[in-house]
């Protein structure tokens, strides 16, 4: 899996993680993408959530500074909607745990 398709993945799991998708937490993904470059065959995979078990072990590999550029962009995406859900904080945890960033 592609890095920039495993970030979006990140980012749909954050901003689905309470069950609730707002339309400025659409917007946050729809920019994210675009900003990566996501053909639209790949966004239609991204809203389907294909690969999103796998997203956080395709950047596994990736610099300690990319890894917190994600987590940090994870952050901005728990917040797109003026809000901060316990639940998408909770998520942002679990995915920053995941790539091996403790605190």
């Amino acid at each position: 899996m592609e890095p920039r398709i495993a970030k979006c993945l990140l980012l749909s799991k954050v901003l689905a993680a309470d069950g609730i998708m707002t339309e400025n937490e659409r917007a946050f993904l729809d920019n994210a993408m675009k900003k990566l470059g996501v053909k639209d065959e790949e966004r239609r995979g991204i809203h389907d959530l294909v690969g999103w078990d796998e997203a956080e072990a395709a950047l596994i590999g990736s610099s300690e500074e990319e890894k917190r550029e994600i987590v940090s962009s994870l952050v901005d995406a728990a917040s797109a909607d003026g809000r901060l859900s316990p639940l998408e904080m909770a998520m942002v945890k679990r995915i920053s745990k995941a790539l091996g960033l403790e605190g």
